[in-house]
């Protein structure tokens, strides 16, 4: 998890520069998103771990949106609207199978 965070963080700061050069704006704004970051994920850990094939459901987005950039690199013209279309229909579809079969133990 401290990896996962730290990483976001290294990001953010990269992409910050895109926004401005103020050293104390990235600063601040990188503190206060990394805090936030931090504080959705120690409480939504316990909440997802009940959704049992959500994890699953990611990875298989992964490595679908893996698949669509393989396919751009080879100049093959994909609609920038497909891949938010595949991430959420296949996690939406694992996060109903594991919430069908969350009400289904209970």
């Amino acid at each position: 998890m401290e990896i996962i965070d730290s990483t976001f963080s290294i990001d953010s700061v990269l992409g910050a520069f895109a926004f401005t050069l103020s050293i104390p704006l990235i600063i601040i704004g990188n503190g206060l998103g990394a805090l936030v970051v931090r504080q959705l994920t120690i409480k939504g850990t316990d909440k997802i771990k009940n959704y049992i094939y959500l994890k699953n459901g990611a990875m298989y987005s992964i490595l679908l949106l893996g698949i669509l950039m393989i396919l751009n690199s080879f100049d093959i013209d994909i609609p920038s609207w497909v891949s938010p279309l595949i991430t959420l229909s296949i996690v939406g579809w694992f996060y109903y199978k594991s919430h069908k079969s969350l009400v289904k133990n209970n």
